[in-house]
């Protein structure tokens, strides 16, 4: 274990960095959200949800319910699908590692070449595409859920009640959903490993400019106009 480690040391401390990045990246993200929470999109986006279910609900617009559901379902539906055909893709791979290695490893200028840390890598990535499939499994699951609970008649009495456990169930839907993505964003600087550390540490810089913006919330009319 330890000769691995030794042999291996640029390409495990390349990706305990990149890791570490993407951690402090996911505290800032919390910290920038508490501090003002319309700078961020994820917030923004709680909040569109539960005046979307408070409107349904109140309003019975079953039709506008059951579209939006659908849609949302067959959004993760496709993702789940997607992460089950890179899974079997990776487990492929996994089988060719000798054979493979050596020609990924090509344009690698400072990692080791070899099958053991290739198998390594190619197991994170399987770790993460496992992410990626039990996230918007759970997210279709909660959808599906929430297809039933949305179209149910409001009691006078447990009005709140009702619209809150929907407005629950939404947001854990979307919670997943998020995670998901970013697991499925996070296999692009895991894929770019396969070349090489170099590649990893300049695919999350990447990555984590790309988040920054992706993370924040649309700017209005007059911030855009000051």
């Amino acid at each position: 274990m330890n000769d691995f480690i030794a042999t291996h040391a640029t390409d495990l401390l390349s990706f305990a960095l990149c890791t570490a990045a993407i951690f402090v990246y996911q505290i800032y993200l919390r910290w920038r959200t508490r501090r003002d929470p319309t700078s961020s999109a994820q917030d923004m986006m709680l909040v569109a949800r539960e005046a979307w279910v408070t409107s349904v609900m109140r309003e019975r617009r079953d039709i506008l319910a059951v579209q939006t559901l659908r849609n949302s379902t067959m959004a993760a539906s496709f993702m789940a699908s997607t992460a089950v055909l890179l899974i079997l893709g990776v487990l492929t791979l996994s089988a060719q590692g000798d054979k493979l290695s050596g020609i990924w490893h090509a344009l690698n200028f400072l990692g080791h070449v070899s099958a053991e840390m290739w198998l390594v890598k190619l197991l994170i990535v399987l770790i993460d595409l496992l992410l990626v499939f039990f996230a918007f499994s759970m997210s279709v699951r909660l959808f599906h859920h929430i297809g039933y609970a949305i179209n149910v008649p409001l009691d006078p009495q447990l009005e709140r009640i009702q619209i809150r456990h929907v407005m629950a169930q939404m947001n854990r839907a979307g919670v997943f959903y998020r995670i998901g993505m970013r697991a499925y964003y996070f296999t692009v600087p895991l894929l770019f490993w396969l070349f090489g550390p170099l590649f990893l540490v300049g695919a999350t810089v990447l990555l984590i400019f790309f988040l920054y913006h992706l993370d924040r919330a649309p700017k209005s009319d007059a911030d855009l106009m000051g």
